[in-house]
């Protein structure tokens, strides 16, 4: 028999706990009341008690159970403890300090509490049926007066219920009016929102549509009544100043709203029925506090909602501005490099082609017939070398074009054929490239700029082929539209959703960015066009690009 195994035949839930505040020991009883016990720090935060805690920052002072453990005597509360199902119970704690070890005992007062509760209730209810006993002749139309209170709470417990369930103002205020103009007989309901400290009100929600938009106002008197947040109830001739009177006169009822006694606005009932606010005004200033949250609360929620859009637009044109930063940035410093690239090798180049001709002349002098031709070959190699460097710097130029900010007309054709002279060392030996060219009109368009997709489109198709392959490029003109196609027979795109996501890439590390093809998305737009992939892994991929003919 353990040292604690005593405490099972306690009635209470007993815990043992040593001065580490570790749980060594739980009886029987503990372990069926609290079924669902970890350890002690879960367990202190399902136990608290009424406390005044003078040192604020000591978590301790709000836990009976640590309070317990770090109390030297004996240590008792009266605490609330509640389950793993939301469910509340009440337990008298009592601890006590055994050597190194703390015994709190648990002993359930929750029915005491019920009993207590009940009996009071009883008593309460006994009371009532003496007073009622001595009204026997009032009987009938007690009867008649809490019929007609449980069929107001059951009404406003609606009006309650519609305000959890939406975050529309209107709809709230709508629903609200309809059960209130139910609940007194209202021939006419709505609710004016206050526009200024002159106390004029503005009708924004009504049951009669031709309400809406109508300014209202007060007596002072009356004004100064619902600034107080009371209620205003008065048989009236006129609904409102300035209004048009009545044939007879009617119950008016005016609710104002509030939200921390700031005035929101009023809610009006207007009927012919003779009725007493008496059993029903604490109510009625219960659904004011509920519309005053329920109104701020889905203003908030609305301009939450226009933020998240305001936001979400903003992050997207962020988005846009951060790759044209990215992409003029890019070709700004192609430009440059270029056009640097282009003088250096143009005054070698001069030199070259310069002598080249003065060898030409040169060589007409030769008698030796074999020297004659050898030399002539090789000075007819150099002059071809030479006009193809030439029209390489002359593809470069065209190719950043960083003057040509302007739309204009261009020969789509031949700015695909000068993309492919450009990376012509990237096909060579490797990619077969089969050109299925349309008859296109010139379109108008930033040529830059569909040189650089053109390029990111090519090149991504050259790397997605291993070893050797296929693109075929096919460009038409449909129903006023560019269209231009270019498939390879690659290794193909697992996720081809993403591919134009910026920051994605199916390349290695330090192999790509994963700006190239959001940036040529851009591009396309800009043109208002689109552009569209197909993919298979292992069959390859095919890029369509349309644009409209401007």
């Amino acid at each position: 028999m353990g040292k604690f195994d005593l405490f099972n035949k306690f009635n209470s839930a007993v815990l043992v706990v040593n001065e580490k505040q570790e749980f060594v020991f739980a009886n029987n009883v503990f372990k069926r009341i609290f079924s669902d016990f970890e350890n002690i720090k879960k367990f202190s935060h399902k136990l608290n008690y009424s406390v005044c805690a003078l040192v604020s920052n000591d978590v301790s002072v709000h836990s009976p159970i640590l309070q317990a453990l770090k109390s030297v005597q004996d240590f008792s509360a009266y605490v609330m403890y509640q389950s793993s199902n939301n469910e509340y119970f009440y337990y008298d704690l009592n601890s006590t300090k055994k050597g190194k070890y703390t015994i709190i005992v648990f002993t359930d007062v929750t029915a005491k509490i019920k009993f207590e509760s009940n009996n009071l209730l009883l008593q309460n209810t006994q009371k009532k049926l003496a007073l009622l006993e001595n009204e026997n002749k009032n009987l009938s139309k007690i009867k008649l007066k809490a019929q007609s209170q449980a069929m107001k709470l059951l009404l406003l417990n609606n009006v309650s219920n519609i305000i959890r369930e939406s975050m529309d103002s209107s709809v709230i205020l709508n629903s609200a009016l309809k059960e209130l103009s139910q609940m007194f007989g209202a021939f006419r309901a709505y609710y004016a929102r206050l526009e200024d400290d002159n106390q004029k009100y503005k009708i924004i929600e009504s049951l009669e549509d031709e309400d809406l938009s109508k300014i209202i106002s007060f007596d002072s008197s009356i004004n100064s009544h619902l600034i107080e947040g009371n209620i205003s109830h008065l048989s009236c001739i006129k609904e409102y100043k300035d209004a048009k009177p009545f044939k007879e006169l009617v119950q008016r009822i005016i609710l104002p709203i509030l939200h921390y006694n700031k005035m929101l606005g009023i809610i009006v009932l207007l009927t012919k029925q003779k009725i007493k606010l008496d059993d029903t005004i604490e109510v009625l200033k219960g659904v004011s506090d509920q519309l005053g949250n329920a109104i701020v609360q889905a203003e908030l929620y609305k301009k939450n909602e226009q933020m998240v859009v305001d936001l979400t637009k903003a992050l997207e044109e962020l988005k846009d501005t951060q790759l044209k930063l990215i992409n003029s940035e890019k070709m700004a410093s192609l430009g440059q490099l270029v056009a640097g690239v282009a003088h250096e090798i143009n005054t070698p180049i001069a030199s070259i082609k310069s002598n080249n001709e003065i060898i030409k002349k040169i060589i007409t002098q030769i008698k030796d017939e074999e020297v004659f031709e050898l030399l002539e070959e090789i000075n007819t190699i150099d002059s071809e070398a030479i006009a193809r460097i030439n029209r390489l710097v002359v593809s470069l130029r065209k190719f950043v074009r960083l003057d040509e900010a302007e739309l204009q007309e261009a020969d789509i054709n031949k700015e695909i054929d000068l993309t492919l002279d450009l990376i012509r060392h990237e096909t060579k030996n490797k990619v077969e490239i089969i050109k299925n060219y349309g008859k296109i009109p010139p379109v108008k368009c930033y040529p830059n700029m569909l040189n650089q997709v053109f390029m990111n489109v090519l090149v991504n198709a050259v790397q997605a082929i291993k070893d050797k392959g296929i693109i075929t490029i096919d460009t038409l003109f449909k129903d006023k539209n560019l269209v231009v196609k270019i498939k390879d027979n690659g290794c193909g795109i697992k996720e081809p959703e993403k591919i134009f996501f910026a920051g994605y890439t199916t390349k290695g590390v330090g192999v790509g960015t994963g700006l190239g093809l959001a940036i040529s998305k851009k591009i396309i737009e800009k043109h208002e066009g689109s552009i569209e992939v197909k993919s298979e892994v292992n069959r390859g991929s095919e890029f369509c690009i349309t644009i409209p003919s401007k």
